[in-house]
């Protein structure tokens, strides 16, 4: 039987945050997969891979503070911030230990969650993503991309940030998929956008954790991502112990949304693996 993805919100602290939850057949048996969308996108993102969990699966996926449908709160965005408001979200849908799946920010943000609380997390699913803090080349260019976007807005910034996201059979023959991410990006405020921007910019090494890391963890990169360096993510897969690595050909920085087939069947392999 077919489950109905449906939208809700709840308080945390001090905003509210929106998600979509795919409930399991089975109320007190399941498993449970929580998606982390990237920058700066939202849940909306995660539709293909919540409409493909197994029946037995719970899924949800979450506006991260200060983008889609989540309020911005007091407004001092970091990584930090958002591994926190999941911890209390966990706390609050009285989630038991759940399966995190992030793609880029969203990583990072999972990442993250598995430093400060791993007793409430069962799995990783990293995508597109790494364990390093921005050099300062990095953080130069999003100081950059603020000063534009503060000046010209949000749409050349989304315009541009296309010909970097995607491969370039995306762009050729995925043109909704390239029109609702360009959407996505301008539904957010400029103040979301250029706050999380210095999240970015200042968040902190991961490195120190993955040996520590006593979970399954599956790491999906599309083939041809220009933003996640590929020797990242192999050095996330050497250092992580029980972790597996693939790359899905002919995508970029999204594979969930560019080849939702292979993504899926990824997924819910590595879901049947997790006890």
């Amino acid at each position: 039987m077919e489950r109905t993805v449906k939208t809700s919100k709840i308080r945390i602290g001090d905003i509210s945050i929106s998600y979509y939850i795919k409930e399991a057949t089975n109320e007190t048996d399941h498993k449970t997969i929580l998606f982390i969308h990237g920058f700066p996108f939202n849940k909306n993102s995660w539709r293909p891979q919540l409409e493909a969990l197994a029946d037995d699966i719970k899924g949800i996926a979450i506006d991260v503070r200060g983008h889609g449908l989540s309020t911005m709160g007091h407004g001092f965005l970091s990584i930090d911030v958002f591994a926190k408001d999941l911890k209390v979200f966990i706390e609050k849908l009285q989630l038991d230990r759940v399966i995190l799946c992030g793609v880029s920010m969203g990583g990072y943000i999972a990442l993250r969650a598995y430093e400060l609380f791993p007793e409430k997390i069962a799995g990783l699913i990293l995508c597109d993503t790494h364990h390093k803090a921005d050099n300062n080349i990095a953080k130069q260019k999003r100081f950059d991309s603020i000063q534009a976007i503060l000046r010209h807005g949000r749409r050349p910034f989304a315009i541009g940030f296309m010909s970097n996201l995607f491969s370039q059979k995306s762009l050729e023959e995925l043109p909704d998929t390239v029109e609702f991410i360009k959407s996505s990006i301008r539904r957010n405020s400029i103040h979301g956008i250029c706050a999380t921007l210095l999240a970015l910019a200042s968040r902190t090494d991961s490195a120190h954790i993955l040996p520590t890391i006593q979970v399954p963890a599956l790491l999906i990169r599309g083939a041809e991502d220009k933003i996640t360096a590929k020797e990242y993510m192999q050095e996330l897969h050497q250092t992580i112990p029980q972790s597996d690595y693939i790359e899905i050909e002919e995508c970029g920085h999204l594979p969930n949304l560019e080849n939702p087939e292979a993504f899926n069947k990824l997924m819910n392999s590595f879901l049947l693996k997790i006890t």
